[in-house]
């Protein structure tokens, strides 16, 4: 049943992967694309944007894992095996999401970018009007293992939190809200709205106009706050533009963008509302992911279920 490893992935730096695979799984041969790549021994990938149809060489691949919160990225091989594809799951990236969007949502509340204008003008405003968390609405677009965890956070921190997904959740001091047609609901409620959808064929370019504008008309910041850390393939870019300039919304803080890295450019990087960050919200580590990945691998030789499977029909 053991089977070699092969490491794939674009844009990391495979060989940190490689050595941490290595530490947590001595006895098996640990490949890194292009090595290995029509090797009957290897049995597992471990995949970040991997090579276009390297992954259907191998004979007797049994399973994938994502590397990354995300597995779009995975779906994107013409010729993807069909063999079980696994998520991420990991304490560790999951509190570095937590944090960034505690992080956003507090900027937002206490006027952050208000400040750091004020500073680079040198100019000294004692604005004391602020609301109380209570009087915010933080809602999540998303309420998977990053969304509720965020949203619990938020919550504990005083804010009013809901959430929207595309089927029924429940999660404690959060008001849910599912399927299309509790969608207008949700959006006429929310000031600030934190996007942490999936990226699929159905999600694809949800933050658009035709959102937006169910979107709450005024309330605490005059218009709703987007924080988007997602994907990029989540925004219509030009839509959000246009919303800022419209008044539709008030300011957008973006981790994730169509293109990455992001063009020089791109309006994004001199509009005084947009807060950009580069793709940093929760990054993957390697120390702390691989160990649960061979974990996952032994229990799985041993016959036990694979867990956080991907549903390859809705793609998460």
């Amino acid at each position: 049943m053991s089977g070699n490893i092969l490491v794939s992935v674009q844009g990391w730096d495979a060989d940190k992967w490689r050595a941490e695979f290595v530490k947590a799984a001595p006895s098996r041969i640990i490949f890194v694309d292009p090595e290995g790549a029509a090797d009957p021994s290897v049995k597992y990938a471990a995949v970040w944007k991997q090579r276009p149809s390297s992954l259907a060489k191998l004979p007797n691949l049994r399973v994938i894992f994502s590397l990354g919160a995300g597995v779009d990225h995975v779906f994107q091989d013409p010729d993807l095996p069909s063999v079980p594809i696994v998520r991420v799951v990991s304490d560790d990236l999951t509190m570095r999401m937590c944090e960034y969007i505690v992080w956003q949502v507090l900027d937002h509340h206490r006027l952050g970018p208000k400040y750091r204008r004020q500073q680079r003008n040198h100019i000294w405003l004692e604005e004391r009007a602020q609301p109380a968390a209570h009087q915010v609405t933080v809602g999540f677009l998303g309420l998977g293992v990053l969304g509720s965890d965020a949203a619990r956070k938020v919550a504990m921190l005083g804010f009013n939190v809901t959430g929207w997904s595309r089927k029924p959740r429940y999660s404690q001091n959060i008001t849910c809200f599912n399927g299309d047609e509790q969608l207008p609901w949700f959006l006429a409620t929310v000031d600030i709205l934190v996007c942490l959808l999936p990226l699929t064929p159905q999600t694809r370019g949800f933050l658009n106009k035709g959102l937006f504008d169910r979107l709450k008309k005024g309330g605490t910041f005059g218009a709703p706050i987007l924080i988007n850390a997602g994907r990029g393939g989540l925004q219509n870019e030009r839509d959000i533009l246009q919303a800022l300039e419209d008044g539709v919304l008030s300011a957008a803080s973006l981790d994730v963008f169509n293109v990455e890295p992001l063009p020089t450019q791109s309006p994004f990087w001199t509009h005084p509302n947009i807060s950009i960050t580069p793709h940093a919200a929760a990054s993957s580590a390697p120390d702390q992911l691989v160990g649960p990945i061979v974990a996952q691998i032994e229990a799985f030789e041993r016959g036990e279920p694979l867990r956080n499977m991907v549903n390859r029909v809705a793609q998460y």
